[in-house]
Formats: structure tokens, C-alpha cells, sequence
């Protein structure tokens, strides 16, 4: 009995992974082993679950169907696994968070600074990215994003205050170029854009004034999937860069920087962090999303 659910999870980690390199790495085994472990899975079952090429590993259909009917179960035992942990004194885990750098530096770090300290057996790791990444299927216990809109089967807490995004642009630019009045006026700019990695397109800049909302898609010479390096672009009189507000200050502060189209730039709901409602809440999970919680 224990082999044959030790081969299962082999196969679960392979299928998730899609890669038998990743899945040994992970799982702390030898490839030729793992391979070996999914050919007598195969054996047994009498059907082939998985389809390898020499770059990819994917599920067969056959291989699709045990995924989905093993997946939610294992994740199941899992966390009551990790309930039998409230038991402990301590509160303790590992909590995986998902967000974009800005609101790992803006929203989480200068409260976690303050938090681990207080509960050392709980550890947070936190995974930077611009995408709209499925945390569910990734297996993040929560990710981070601006505004309220979270994706179905979700709970969101509000983590920071309200957000407002500036058009900023270094003086030696706009010595070339008129400031734009009107969002349509970017379309004669150049524009430093960000490319949002899990959708692959590049993110069109949003305005708003008098309830009249647009979306412009700007083009320019640069594209990044981090907003620090748009400003540092922006700095350096290569274009406009559509960055948060508070980013600018200090280089709007000692004229580095220009601010353009405030009126057409109103504010936004901030960082909320967002979790599946059917997440079993541990003590150590519980404690974080109170102690991330926006008071203000």
C-alpha cells in the first residue's frame, strides 16, 4: 500500500511540474529513479500516463483524468496535516505569497519585518511577479494584487491604503517633446511599457476624470515587466512611464522628474491579498493576513 501511494505522489509531482528534472529536484530523488517509478506506475495501471518529449513532459488523458481526481485529495490530507500543527504551542508553516515587487516593498515587507520576529517557526516565502498568477494551480497560500476584483471562489483582505498612478517624464525629455494634456496625446510619445508575464501583452495605461474612463495602448522603444526599471528608463530621458504615485515623489521632489495628466489619474482601491475560501485556515495563516490587515 505505501509504495503504490509513494508512486502516486511521484506522478503528482511530475504532472505539476511538467518536468521529471524539476519534480526529482524537488522531491530529492534521482531522475533516472523518478523515471523508473512512473514506468512501473504505468506497469501496474496498464495505460500510459504520461507524454515525454525531449522537452516536455505532459499529461496523457488517461494521465489528465488521475491528476484531477488525485490532486484536490492530496491537497486535502495535506492540510489536515498541517491542522494537526495547531496542536503545537507555537503557531507554525510555511506560508507562500505571491505578489508584484512594489507590493512586496510597498505593502507586505514593513509589516512582515515587524511580524516574523514575534512567531519564529512560522516562515513566509514570497515569489515576485507582474502576472495575474492562479494561485491555486501554482500552490501559493496567497497572492497580492491592486483593487477589489479577485477571481471567483476568493476571499480578499485589504492590505494597504489607496493607490493613485502617475505619468512621469525626466525634464531632458519633454526639452524634445510637448507635455501631453489629454490621454490621446501619448500616442505622439515615447512610452516605456510593462509586459504583465503571465498574460504575455503589454498592460494598456487606464485614466479617469468626470466618470469618462480610457485605455490607451502607447508605444516606445522600451518594455519591462518591473516598475522600477520603467522609472529608472524614465529618469534617464527615455520616455513617459505610468508608475504608482509614490514611487515618483522623491525625483518630482528634486525636479528629476515631471509629473503630467494628474487630473486624468484618480485613485484606486490598494493591495489586497487574496486566498480560495476553501482554504482551510491555519493558526500561522490566521495570524499573517491579521497582522497584513490595512487598519487605516
Amino acid at each position: 500500500m505505501q509504495r503504490g501511494l509513494d508512486d502516486l505522489l511521484v506522478f503528482l509531482a511530475v504532472a505539476r511540474e511538467r518536468s521529471f528534472t524539476k519534480a526529482a529536484a524537488k522531491l530529492a530523488v534521482s531522475q533516472p529513479a523518478l523515471s523508473h517509478t512512473i514506468r512501473t506506475l504505468e506497469t501496474r495501471l496498464g495505460v500510459r500516463l504520461l507524454t515525454r518529449t525531449t522537452r516536455s513532459v505532459a499529461p496523457t488523458a488517461a494521465g489528465e483524468r488521475l491528476l484531477q481526481t488525485l490532486a484536490p485529495r492530496v491537497e486535502e490530507i495535506e492540510a489536515e496535516l498541517a491542522a494537526l500543527g495547531e496542536l503545537r504551542e507555537k503557531p507554525a508553516g510555511t506560508i507562500r505569497i505571491t505578489a508584484t515587487e512594489y507590493a512586496v516593498d510597498t505593502a507586505l515587507w514593513p509589516k512582515l519585518a515587524k511580524f516574523l520576529p514575534l512567531y519564529p517557526d512560522i516562515k513566509v516565502e514570497l515569489f515576485m511577479d507582474n502576472g495575474l498568477t492562479d494561485i491555486v494551480a501554482q500552490r501559493f497560500d496567497a497572492g497580492v494584487r491592486a483593487g477589489e476584483q479577485v477571481a471567483k471562489d476568493m476571499i480578499a483582505v485589504r492590505i494597504g491604503p489607496d493607490l493613485r498612478i502617475a505619468v512621469v517624464g525626466a525634464p531632458s525629455y519633454f526639452k524634445k517633446r510637448p507635455e501631453p494634456k489629454k490621454p490621446q496625446d501619448l500616442i505622439g510619445h515615447d512610452c516605456i511599457n510593462l509586459r504583465l508575464s503571465t498574460l504575455g501583452g503589454l498592460y494598456a495605461w487606464e485614466f479617469e476624470k468626470g466618470g469618462r474612463e480610457l485605455k490607451v495602448r502607447v508605444e516606445g522603444q522600451l518594455v519591462f515587466n518591473n516598475t522600477q526599471q520603467m522609472l529608472n528608463a524614465a529618469l534617464a530621458g527615455f520616455g513617459l512611464a505610468y508608475v504608482p504615485e509614490d514611487m515618483t515623489q522623491p525625483d518630482i521632489a528634486k525636479g528629476r522628474l515631471k509629473r503630467v495628466l494628474e487630473d486624468w489619474c484618480q485613485p484606486y482601491a490598494g493591495h489586497h491579498l487574496y486566498y480560495p475560501s476553501r482554504r482551510q485556515s491555519s493558526a500561522a495563516f490566521a495570524l499573517l493576513v491579521e497582522a497584513l490587515r490595512h487598519r487605516g
